[in-house]
């Protein structure tokens, strides 16, 4: 190679190098993560989450990839571990007393291996599996998830009986908002059903949680019975937290 030509290609290589530092990172945009949503229905072999598919292209048309988790694949190794993995939670479920605590199924059939496992969960009396699945009460969340262990976590909503208590844990544990039940309910097909899939509609379309759990509930509020006789009942949902979250 002649001097000419070894000069000139070091010269070409220099300035490439020189273009190429010269470009500014700050104008290359990353890729958005994919945002996630995980439905948990915990009852599922008894009570099955009948409007799960719209509840999912609801998620899926905001962008979402939806994970759903039935019956007894909902664990207790999933709840204390997976939880903080996504953006929007649905937990479907139900509450039962026991010994004077309220606790929720979590799905997961008792064995003599979960037994074993979450021995000391058992003995504090934070899990029961007197009804042959697991559940957890209140203290189990207390103890289990601190002060931003959920912090990745927007909106979770909770359909379930009496779940106030659980949305407070989790809003401590630092999701940004979660919509609550507050009543007394049956997970065979009601009222309940449509308001949450109603909720998720509004939220999908961008409305922030506040105005989502406002314009589920105000057909409600405003409904005039055709009978002087009839009763209309406000669907017992509300939100704790930031009214302000949305999750588009």
């Amino acid at each position: 190679m002649s001097p000419k030509v070894y000069h000139l290609r070091r010269s070409f290589v220099a300035v490439m190098v020189f273009v190429i530092l010269a470009v500014p990172f700050s104008g290359i945009t990353p890729v958005a993560a994919q945002r996630k949503a995980l439905i948990l229905s915990s009852l599922e072999q008894y009570t099955p989450m009948g409007y799960v598919g719209s509840i999912q292209r609801f998620l899926t048309s905001a962008g979402y990839e939806v994970t759903f988790v039935g019956g007894r694949n909902v664990t207790v190794s999933l709840l204390t571990t997976q939880l903080n993995n996504y953006d929007v939670i649905i937990w479907r479920t139900n509450a039962y007393e026991w010994a004077h605590v309220l606790y929720w199924y979590v799905g997961e059939i008792a064995s003599q291996a979960s037994l074993g496992t979450y021995a000391a969960d058992f003995a504090a009396g934070w899990l029961d599996a007197h009804n042959g699945i697991l559940g957890v009460s209140l203290d189990f969340f207390l103890n289990h998830f601190q002060a931003g262990s959920l912090s990745n976590v927007k909106v979770a909503i909770l359909v379930a009986s009496l779940a106030s208590p659980i949305a407070n844990a989790l809003v401590s544990a630092g999701v940004r908002a979660v919509i609550d039940t507050f009543g007394i309910f049956s997970l065979y097909f009601n009222t309940l059903d449509y308001v949450i899939g109603t909720v998720v509609l509004y939220l999908s379309n961008g409305y922030n949680v506040k105005d989502a759990v406002y314009s589920t509930i105000t057909p409600y509020v405003n409904m005039v019975p055709r009978d002087p006789l009839d009763s209309v009942e406000t669907p017992q949902i509300w939100f704790t937290g930031d009214g302000t979250a949305t999750i588009t």
